[in-house]
C-alpha cells in the first residue's frame, strides 16, 4: 500500500496490521491490544503514536484515500487519457475490485467500518468537500479543452459521476452482460456509459497540459490527506521513533 515516505517503519507496521484487522474483523471487534499483539508490540507503543482507537483507524481510512489518490495521479502521468473521466472510473474500478483490503476502506463500508462510518464523516467531511471541489475544477478544464459535453452544465455532470460512482457502479449483485467475476468486462461497460453520457465523441486524449494540470488537482488532494493523517499521530511517539532510528 502506497504511504508517504516519512512513515516510520513501526508506524507503518502499525497501520498494516490495523489495516488487515479492520477489514478481517471488523471495527467493533478490534482493539488496540489486538493490533499491538499482531504487530509484535506492547500496546504502549501503539498509544505513543495514537491517543484513541478512533484516532488510530481515522488514520487507518485517510492512508486507504491517500494510497488511491497517489495511483490515481500517477496513472495521469503516465497517460493523459486517464484524464478522462471514463478511463479514470475504469482504472479505479479494476484497482478496488482487485483489492479487498483498500476497496472497503475507500468507499467507506459500513459492514467492515462499523461506529467509524459515522465518527468519520465529520472527519472526512473536509476531504469530501475538497475532493468536489478538484472535481468541479477538473471538469471545468476538460470542458475548457473541448473534451466534454456541454448540454449538461457541471453540477448535473458531478450529480451523473456521483450516481454511477456511489451507487451501481460498485455492486456487484447486479445482471451484467459479462462473465461471472469478469471485473475487466464490466470496468469496460461502465467506461463506455460514462464516455457516451460526458464525453465528446471522437474527441482526441487530452493533451499533456491538460493532464497535467488534472494531475496537479488531484495531487493537492495528496497534501490534504497526508496533513490531516499527521494531525493524528502524537508527536511523543514520532520522537520516539527518531530516537530508536539512531
Amino acid at each position: 500500500m502506497s504511504a508517504p515516505a516519512r512513515v516510520p517503519d513501526r508506524l507503518d507496521r502499525v497501520l498494516d496490521v490495523a489495516t488487515d484487522l479492520l477489514v478481517r474483523w471488523g471495527y467493533q471487534r478490534v482493539t488496540i491490544e489486538d493490533v499491538a499483539r499482531h504487530a509484535g508490540i506492547g500496546k504502549g507503543t501503539v498509544y505513543l503514536h495514537f491517543r484513541t482507537k478512533d484516532a488510530l483507524f481515522l488514520t487507518v481510512l485517510l492512508r486507504a484515500h491517500h494510497g488511491v489518490v497517489s495511483r490515481l495521479v500517477e496513472r495521469i502521468r503516465a497517460d493523459p487519457a486517464e484524464a478522462l473521466p471514463s478511463r479514470m472510473l475504469r482504472s479505479l474500478y479494476l484497482e478496488l475490485a482487485g483489492d479487498p483490503v483498500v476497496r472497503p476502506l475507500y468507499l467507506g463500508d459500513s459492514a467492515v467500518l462499523g461506529r467509524l462510518a459515522h465518527e468519520s464523516a465529520d472527519t472526512l467531511g473536509e476531504l469530501a468537500q475538497r475532493r468536489e471541489e478538484a472535481g468541479r475544477a477538473w471538469f471545468g478544464l476538460l470542458r475548457d479543452a473541448g473534451l466534454l459535453r456541454t448540454d449538461l452544465d457541471v453540477s448535473e455532470q458531478l450529480y451523473l459521476l456521483g450516481a454511477v460512482t456511489s451507487g451501481f457502479y460498485f455492486v456487484d449483485s447486479l445482471p451484467v452482460p459479462t462473465a461471472p467475476g469478469d471485473p475487466a468486462g464490466r470496468a469496460a461497460v461502465l467506461e463506455h456509459a460514462l464516455a457516451a453520457s460526458l464525453e465528446v465523441p471522437g474527441a482526441p486524449a487530452p493533451g499533456a497540459a491538460t493532464a497535467e494540470a488534472v494531475a496537479d488537482l488531484f495531487a493537492s488532494l495528496i497534501e490534504h490527506i497526508d496533513d490531516e493523517w499527521q494531525r493524528r499521530v502524537r508527536r511523543s511517539g514520532r520522537a520516539a521513533e527518531r530516537r530508536s532510528a539512531r
